[in-house]
């Protein structure tokens, strides 16, 4: 999870002045959390609540989202999602937004199988983005994270994600001029993904997908946390990070990662 949380706070200072190139400083002190390390963390202390209870996680979900979101990251949150947020009978809305998939990754963590990633994933997604498009772009995530730790090979990724949701007939740099801001599963979490796809570590995970431009915090953070799935975060880096969340937020991402160790990185 703490790869969706670096992308998210790396492409914080990108997402309204894009940078169409890998090279820029990791990390400034314009750099933030925003709205996806927060519901991603909100996710996560859903998942931890329901003791692997399945049939509890969409409300432990509900519950979850609705208090982080009303205490942390005010401002950052679209129209129906704040309406959402803020209501006493809080019901799914139709949305294809990439919310749905930026936030997945404690389910990818904490599942045994790829089915029972999945069966979480569409539980803690459907309480608010119950589009088609909306439940794809969750599985798709939470697929990629899921086995990429199982040890997949970058064509074998490729060939599931093709097999069963996304075509990813392109590259990074045939898009990369031409891109643009796009909110929507379909128009973004290929987009991560391949950012993903091409990498060799989180951080140049993260570097790919905010030189594409688009909505950068929210590609970033879906692509860091499927290469955190593979790659690890290194140490030097998560040093650097764990201080930008508050200590409510780096509890649960603490308490998340003792329940479910990440993985190990090399560097």
């Amino acid at each position: 999870m703490l790869g969706a949380v670096i992308g998210d706070i790396v492409g914080s200072r990108f997402e309204w002045n894009n940078r169409k190139s890998k090279d820029f400083t990791l990390l400034t002190p314009e750099c933030h959390i925003t709205d996806d390390s927060v519901m991603t963390l909100a996710i996560a202390q859903a998942v931890l609540e329901s003791h692997g209870r399945r049939e509890e996680l969409a409300q432990r979900a509900v519950s979850s989202m609705q208090a982080f979101g009303r205490r942390w990251a005010r401002g950052c949150y679209g129209g129906r999602f704040s309406r959402w947020l803020v209501s006493d009978n809080p019901q799914p809305y139709g949305s294809f937004g990439n919310g749905s998939a930026m936030r997945v990754s404690a389910c990818a963590w904490a599942a045994s199988s790829l089915e029972e990633a999945l069966d979480m994933a569409r539980r803690v997604t459907m309480v608010t983005h119950d589009h088609p498009e909306g439940v794809r772009g969750a599985e798709a995530v939470t697929a990629v994270i899921w086995s990429a730790r199982q040890g997949l090979s970058t064509d074998a990724l490729r060939r599931l994600v093709e097999e069963r949701w996304y075509r990813l007939d392109f590259s990074l740099d045939d898009i990369r001029e031409s891109y643009g801001f796009d909110v929507s599963c379909q128009g973004s979490v290929p987009q991560a993904i391949e950012a993903f796809l091409e990498a060799d570590s989180v951080e140049d995970a993260v570097r790919n997908a905010v030189s594409i431009g688009g909505d950068s915090d929210t590609i970033a953070a879906m692509a860091g946390s499927m290469a955190e799935g593979r790659f690890g975060v290194p140490g030097e880096l998560r040093a650097r990070v764990l201080p930008l969340l508050e200590p409510r937020l780096r509890e649960v991402l603490e308490h998340f990662e003792r329940r479910w160790p990440p993985v190990p990185c090399a560097v």
